[in-house]
Order: structure tokens, then C-alpha cells, then sequence
């Protein structure tokens, strides 16, 4: 009976644990101009601090703007944060990105992240799809300590560049890999 004491507890704990993460990104906002003043404060900070995502901007046809992701585990995890779609340096839609996790993991991070669609062809299949799963079709523009975007990946023909950003916490490698984005309604 103790070993299905603590898988319980490991569960719960695990769930609270992502749950209470969870309440400082907006979770339970529904206000459309909080997520647009976000996302704003989100793409001055990444310009501000990797001037060379410009050319990616520039160049993309569109990008997902995810703010804030928080992700925790402890045995089991989550990842949640909400987001908006640009195109043409204008929100168009709204999105949610969620993801699930078991294994031996431990920790809470919470991340920023932006998905650059670089052809016209990316970003209609994005808009499409009733939920798009992000993963081995993203390129990263730059691991977790860099300072720079690598020339080679702003000059890249990878269909969606991946960057991810200001993480804090005690949780390490932030992706995109296995998250779900789906379209909401704020």
C-alpha cells in the first residue's frame, strides 16, 4: 500500500506542482490586450538582447510569440503558456502551447519562445492544422548560453526556426520539441 501512497503523492505532487507554476503566466487570462502587450515586451526583449533575430523577423512570414511558457515536473509534467500569432508585425490569432511529460524529471523553468515561419508554405500549414505539434521540423537559432544567432541559421531553409529564451529556474533545456499549439479564443 505505501508504494501506491507515494506514486499518489508523486503524481499530485506533480500536478500542483505545475499547477501553481502555472499562475504567474496568465493561465487564467482571457484578456486579449494582456496578450498582446506580452508578446509586444516579449519581441522588443528578444531584439534588445539578440539584435541579429531582426533578420529572422525580416525574413519570416510569420511568427508565434509565446511569451512566457512555465514547465514543471516531478516524476510527471506540464508545460503551459498562451501566445499570439504576427504576420506583418500584427497579432492575428491566438494560441495555447501544451505539453506532457513522465520520467525522471524534476523542476519548474519558466521560458520565452518564438517560432519563425520562414516560408508562406510553414506558416498556411500552421494556420490549418487544428493543433500543430511542434518538434523535428524546428531548427534552434541558438542554445541556451549564446548571446548570438549563428549566420548559418538566419541564412537556413528550415521550414520553422526555434528560439528559445530568458529561461529561469531549475529545470534544464527548454525546446519546443513535443509541445502542442492550439488556436483560442481569448
Amino acid at each position: 500500500m505505501s508504494s501506491f501512497t507515494r506514486r499518489t503523492f508523486l503524481a499530485g505532487s506533480a500536478l500542483a506542482a505545475t499547477a501553481l507554476a502555472a499562475c504567474g503566466n496568465g493561465v487564467g487570462n482571457t484578456n486579449a490586450q494582456t496578450i498582446d502587450a506580452r508578446v509586444e515586451t516579449t519581441v522588443n526583449y528578444m531584439l534588445q538582447r539578440y539584435p541579429d533575430a531582426q533578420d529572422l523577423v525580416n525574413k519570416s512570414a510569420g511568427m508565434l510569440v509565446m511569451p512566457l511558457v512555465t514547465e514543471a515536473g516531478l516524476g510527471l509534467g506540464g508545460a503551459y503558456g498562451r501566445g499570439a500569432l504576427r504576420v506583418g508585425g500584427m497579432n492575428v490569432d491566438y494560441y495555447s502551447a501544451t505539453s506532457v511529460s513522465a520520467g525522471l524529471q524534476i523542476g519548474a523553468q519558466q521560458y520565452s519562445h518564438v517560432l519563425f515561419f520562414m516560408t508562406e508554405e510553414a506558416l498556411a500549414e500552421f494556420r490549418r492544422s487544428g493543433g500543430w505539434a511542434g518538434g523535428a521540423d524546428a531548427e534552434y537559432a541558438l542554445s541556451d548560453q549564446a548571446d548570438t544567432i549563428r549566420a548559418d541559421l538566419i541564412s537556413s531553409r528550415a521550414p520553422v526556426i526555434a528560439l528559445v529564451f530568458a529561461q529561469a529556474g531549475l529545470r534544464a533545456a527548454a525546446t519546443v520539441e513535443g509541445i502542442k499549439y492550439t488556436r483560442i479564443i481569448p
